[in-house]
């Protein structure tokens, strides 16, 4: 026997050949349990993924507080341009928006939305509340005319956008004919705000 023979303990055979396996020691009850823990973690995790998304929100639901958050954005903030183009642009929006959310009314009901009956969170969040803030900060560095059109130009695309999505899911031709018109009508409206904030950058 030489030296390294002598080191390894009698039963360094039985510590190397492979252990048997040990059998679960979980009864039929805890697995069960275990079970239904974790498809109540998964169905949480579902839940609150699909809250946080805002997957959910039917689009024309979101088109018509998109629309009645951004005339009241719109009209509060004429006072407050002083550029008399710009004034004038945000006045003619102004009006549109206002005939439009009073048109869009009959067709959005027919789609199951009453624009007078949508959630109250869906309603804040469409209010503009973020475009609010910015818009005073913008006031105070006497940038608000550049702000505005910017901000006005990106809620512009917003409605197009909800605007589109409403168009592929309603099956009514008169509503996808009123809204084909009027992102046409919105389209030069959105690139006059747009341009007008690249000439002032």
């Amino acid at each position: 026997m030489n030296q390294d023979e002598a080191n390894y303990p009698i039963d360094y055979l039985s510590q190397i050949a492979p252990q048997a396996p040990k059998k679960s020691m979980l009864s039929r009850t805890q697995f069960i349990i275990i079970g239904i823990v974790s498809a109540l973690v998964l169905l949480t995790f579902i839940i609150i993924i699909g809250t946080s998304s805002g997957g959910s929100t039917d689009p024309a639901k979101q088109l018509a507080a998109r629309l009645q958050g951004t005339q009241k954005i719109v009209e509060d903030a004429q006072p407050k341009l002083k550029s008399t183009p710009l004034r004038t642009l945000n006045g003619s929006l102004a009006s549109y928006l206002s005939t439009i959310n009073s048109d869009i009314a009959a067709p959005l009901l027919r789609e199951g939305v009453a624009v007078t009956k949508l959630d109250k969170k869906l309603l804040a969040s469409e209010a503009g509340i973020d475009i609010t803030n910015r818009l005073e900060d913008a006031r105070l560095n006497a940038k608000y005319d550049r702000i505005y059109a910017l901000e006005i130009s990106t809620q512009l695309e917003k409605i197009m956008g909800s605007m589109r999505q409403v168009y592929d899911s309603t099956t009514s031709k008169s509503f996808r004919q009123y809204l084909d018109e009027a992102i046409t009508n919105l389209t030069p409206t959105q690139k006059q705000f747009s341009e007008f904030n690249a000439a002032n950058n």
